[in-house]
């Protein structure tokens, strides 16, 4: 029997007689399967969902406490599911993920528990599946974010709570020996991260936390992460973590955004005023 840390390089191999213009042996049974499965994801995705009340999940408890107060506590803008960049790399990212999956079954390893709803302390979760008896999460990752599996630096900088995500599903499943599998949507290059238990939260406790914030009538005051100098001018801009979260100028109204080569910056403070457009 197979083990999961092998995973990457037994997919790797399995592919190898592309390399050599042979042909990949695909059972005609996991063909099916994975064409059913992507006919099924593509249904969803186009099938809008109702806006409901948002709650604390595996997904999100270890998220930043002052975001995850905003994310639960406020209805969702209908203009962030309307934005059509989104919804399709909402798509591209489902498929990927089921390609992933569809390459470790070929690739000769056993693959169970697929979406399997998991419960602790009243928080639901689902597992993307089980690699050989082992909890395994799929991330689909930018080569910034793929370069945090690959180098097992993710414990340093996890702002979307990645690792409480997987202690929960260890948790329910009594597994510990768990990862994430990711693939670089950029590159395709794959990269199999098991963390050690150190670096792994009590899932108990942020949930705990998680659910004393939300119980709040005001956002907890500790900001999710602090300004970073811009250059040596004296400036200070958002992280990048808050960069990309909604509910930025809710914590720094105040915001002046400038529009660089490489994108837009957001200053919380400008002590030097750039030689570039602001965006009004």
């Amino acid at each position: 029997m197979k083990k999961v840390n092998t995973v990457v390089e037994d997919i790797y191999k399995a592919l190898e007689p592309l390399s050599n213009q042979q042909i990949v042996d695909i059972p005609e049974e996991l063909l099916e399967e994975l064409t059913n499965n992507l006919k099924e994801c593509i249904t969803h995705w186009a099938t809008p969902q109702e806006n409901s009340k948002q709650y604390i999940r595996m997904s999100n408890v270890g998220r930043p406490l002052r975001q995850l107060y905003f994310d639960l506590k406020e209805e969702k803008k209908k203009k962030d599911q309307s934005n059509p960049f989104l919804s399709i790399r909402f798509l591209y990212g489902h498929l990927l993920e089921e390609i992933l999956i569809f390459l470790v079954k070929l690739s000769g390893h056993t693959v169970t528990d697929e979406q399997k709803e998991v419960v602790v302390d009243n928080i639901k979760g689902h597992i993307d599946c089980k690699i050989d008896g082992e909890v395994v999460d799929i991330k689909t990752a930018s080569n910034f974010a793929f370069k945090k599996f690959k180098e097992g630096t993710l414990r340093d900088d996890d702002p979307f709570g990645y690792l409480a995500q997987l202690s929960g599903y260890e948790e329910a499943e009594k597994s510990s020996n768990g990862g994430f599998l990711a693939i670089n949507k950029e590159t395709g290059e794959l990269t199999l991260y098991q963390p050690d238990e150190l670096d792994k939260p009590n899932i108990r406790y942020e949930i705990s936390k998680a659910k004393k914030a939300i119980d709040q009538d005001n956002p907890p005051e500790e900001m999710c992460y602090e300004p970073v100098p811009e250059g040596k001018a004296g400036n200070m801009k958002l992280p990048k973590p808050c960069v990309y979260c909604s509910h930025k100028h809710k914590c720094y109204s105040d915001l002046r955004i400038f529009k660089y080569s490489k994108g837009l910056t957001y200053f919380t403070k400008v002590v030097n005023e750039p030689k570039v457009e602001e965006v009004l």
